[in-house]
């Protein structure tokens, strides 16, 4: 892919809109104030740096004349002279500062997570030039990371009250099953190594292997052998009981899942798992996980806990909740988002049910029902420095939505000291602030061959996300 093009058209414009005497704008990133949300997880942007900045097509002559003749058949300015510059005196990298958080950091919302600044003076356009393929590179995994961590506030409290085993179970509560609701390839990657942030049992496949590729990460996400429609029916209905032996047999040991409303759920259920094959469920050396796939996930969960008690016996823990027959439990993956799941969750704990009995897979609810503006993300122009080395701050204050207006200044992130405070100071230009937190994780200028990244790895992103709730 051309790397010029990786941006909006009306973009190729801006390097004819500045005032003559700038030299260097600076912007920043933040998720602004909303409702539904005080925190946001900051993650993803090292994904883009590797593949985009470092290890992507840069920027050469070819590539330049490409995007030049595009330009001109698409009707808008091309900035050859800029491109040149950079792909001659920079070796086709770009020549930017991106200062970040550390990944994984959890800060409220309104807080900057990124800033970034160009550094050849010769260059202002190009801080925001890139401002499309950075805020997209942040937005969704930072959108996914937070949806995901507000999910397992919900699942950790839930176990904290109604489990012996909180921290081994919440882990594998919520499973990814997003992958084939995404628009893309590299989207169920970026949105599947978000969601590993916190939880470890994932079907998306591209998301472990983004936390391999991007953050030297071991395995971070697990699945089991799970049974599909396709492979109950290709057995026919009148030998559904032979499509679940099948599943039995061929998986003796360990954690196995099996779809089984493909016909009768609740005949599955009561007569088929609990009567016809129980001898082979309680034979196996695991647990079979039974998963229904359609109908209202509320009376679902609530109507097969009580079938399967009745058929299979529970005890009660020591918090005073019901666990089931340690070789069934239940996965409910249709229908699942953040409301429904609470409502589930509420319900069990209301009825008396331990969360130890249920798992929840989610898909497009996890990775595609997101959009930029379910956090307002934004990225903004927040200081200027002019060619006679002085700086003046910026900002957007539009009185018909003053929740839009943008924050001024250079910006800097301080922990207060001896608490978990967070606070943003601005400064007129680009000063050292002790304690900031916005760290320099690209650079790329004149004295450098290669441009300096920062990496963090998968385990340091874990820990920083983790919720504390455990």
């Amino acid at each position: 892919m051309n790397p010029i093009l990786n941006t909006d058209s009306y973009k190729t414009s801006h390097f004819l809109q500045y005032p003559p005497e700038t030299a260097f704008v600076n912007s920043y990133i933040e998720a602004r104030p909303v409702e539904g949300y005080d925190e946001v997880v900051f993650f993803g942007l090292q994904m883009f740096i590797k593949e985009y900045l470092l290890w992507g097509p840069q920027v050469t002559a070819n590539v330049i004349d490409e995007a030049e003749a595009f330009c001109e058949a698409h009707g808008v300015p091309f900035n050859r002279t800029g491109w040149e510059i950079i792909a001659h005196e920079y070796d086709g990298y770009l020549p930017l500062e991106i200062k970040a958080l550390s990944e994984g950091t959890v800060v409220p919302t309104g807080t900057p997570m990124v800033q970034v600044v160009n550094t050849d003076p010769r260059l202002p356009w190009l801080t925001s030039y890139v401002e499309t393929a950075l805020l997209r590179a942040v937005w969704y995994p930072s959108t996914v990371a937070t949806n995901s961590r507000e999910i397992k506030k919900v699942i950790v409290d839930a176990l904290m009250r109604s489990s012996d085993d909180p921290a081994g179970q919440a882990p594998f509560k919520l499973h990814d099953f997003g992958a084939r609701g995404t628009g893309a390839n590299e989207q169920a990657g970026i949105g599947g190594a978000a969601h590993l942030v916190n939880f470890k049992g994932t079907d998306t496949m591209m998301g472990a292997y983004f936390a391999q590729r991007y953050y030297h990460a071991g395995m971070a996400g697990f699945s089991i052998p799970a049974a599909e429609h396709s492979t109950i029916t290709s057995w026919g209905a009148d030998r559904e009981n032979d499509a679940y032996r099948n599943m039995l047999e061929k998986f003796p040991r360990g954690l196995v899942a099996v779809v089984s409303d493909s016909y009768d759920y609740w005949n599955a259920l009561q007569k088929i798992w609990s009567r016809d094959l129980s001898a082979l469920v309680n034979a196996r050396e695991g647990t079979l996980v039974i998963r229904p796939d359609s109908g209202d996930p509320l009376d679902l969960v609530l109507s097969s806990l009580e079938m399967l008690a009745d058929e299979w016996g529970f005890t009660t823990n020591s918090k005073g909740y019901k666990v089931l027959h340690p070789k069934v439990r239940l996965i409910q993956g249709d229908g699942i988002d953040r409301e429904s799941l609470t409502e589930i969750v509420d319900a069990m704990i209301g009825n008396g049910w331990s969360l130890d009995n249920v798992a929840f897979g989610m898909g497009a609810g996890l990775l595609q029902h997101v959009n930029r503006d379910t956090l307002r993300f934004a990225m903004k122009a927040s200081a200027i420095g002019r060619t006679d080395g002085s700086w003046y701050s910026v900002q957007k204050k539009p009185k018909t939505d003053p929740s839009k207006a943008s924050k001024a200044g250079v910006q800097h992130v301080i922990r207060m000291p001896g608490t978990e405070g967070i606070v943003t100071i601005p400064t007129e230009g680009p000063y050292t602030v002790p304690g900031d937190l916005l760290q320099t994780v690209y650079r790329m200028d004149d004295r450098s061959t290669v441009p300096m990244i920062k990496h963090w790895n998968f385990a340091e992103v874990r820990e920083r996300a983790q919720y504390r709730g455990l």
